[in-house]
């Protein structure tokens, strides 16, 4: 062989590596793709983060890299704060949940431009200008109210008869043990920009839920043009009915991923 046809012959071979590779990387960007957000931030409400243990395994189990904000709880501004930090962390996209109170969190800390996507389980989504206190003021007041109790700093607990009843009451005893306070000025605290008039947003109501009201979660729904799915669950579905919530979540990643 002369060595313009060596010279050929290897010019050859490393074309043939680099279009090899180039569909090779395109591939794996169009896996990637399909594959949608793979960050998700959990934001608790009322216990702590452990209250997504149920959760966040069969998350990871499918390539998510899930993480559990710690709020303080003292203050909306603080609780947004803190979502925001554990947002600043994520490597890329982030899908937002929140549970309950902590959907007032999401509908602020979601305006982050890392947040692609929000989902509210058993949750509040209050609009500008709207707080805890205003949303559902129009509906029947909901029976857990009557089982919670301020501190003398107005720290707000449950009572062991308001856990049982009318928080966690599909949950067995042991779980229903673990569930602990928030504070009052939360309440009154309302939203500067909601996020979910920008972002996606998925939903789930709770049918059995006796902390919100299941009309207000269905109506705040509506309005949002959320995917929405009921499940019969008491005001934790993310413990009682774990699964229920993953696959919701999972389907939101993949969803807002492509969007």
């Amino acid at each position: 062989m002369t060595l313009s046809q060596t010279y050929r012959t290897a010019l050859t071979a490393i074309a043939g590596f680099l279009v090899t590779t180039v569909f090779q990387a395109e591939a794996v960007a169009q896996a990637n793709s399909a594959r949608g957000v793979r960050n998700i931030v959990i934001v608790h409400a009322w216990a702590d983060g452990s209250s997504w243990s149920k959760v966040i395994p069969l998350l990871q189990a499918k390539g998510f890299h899930v993480v559990a904000v710690q709020n303080p709880l003292t203050s909306l501004a603080d609780d947004v704060a803190a979502t925001k930090r554990a947002i600043a962390l994520q490597d890329g996209p982030v899908l937002l949940v929140g549970h309950s109170y902590m959907g007032v969190v999401i509908t602020e800390a979601g305006n982050d431009p890392k947040i692609v996507g929000l989902v509210y389980v058993a949750a509040l989504a209050p609009s500008e200008g709207e707080s805890v206190a205003s949303v559902t003021k129009p509906y029947p007041p909901a029976p857990l109210g009557s089982e919670v109790r301020p501190d003398a700093e107005g720290f707000l607990s449950v009572t062991p008869k308001g856990v049982a009843e009318d928080f966690a009451q599909d949950l067995p005893d042991k779980e229903k043990q673990l569930l602990t306070a928030t504070a009052a000025a939360v309440f009154r605290a309302t939203i500067t920009t909601a996020a979910w008039r920008s972002k996606p947003s998925w939903c789930m109501i709770a049918n059995n839920d006796r902390a919100v009201s299941p009309e207000l979660e269905k109506a705040e729904a509506a309005a949002m043009k959320a995917t929405s799915i009921t499940v019969s669950s008491s005001h934790v579905p993310m413990l009682s009915q774990p699964k229920a919530v993953a696959d919701l979540i999972e389907q939101a990643a993949s969803k807002a991923g492509s969007q």
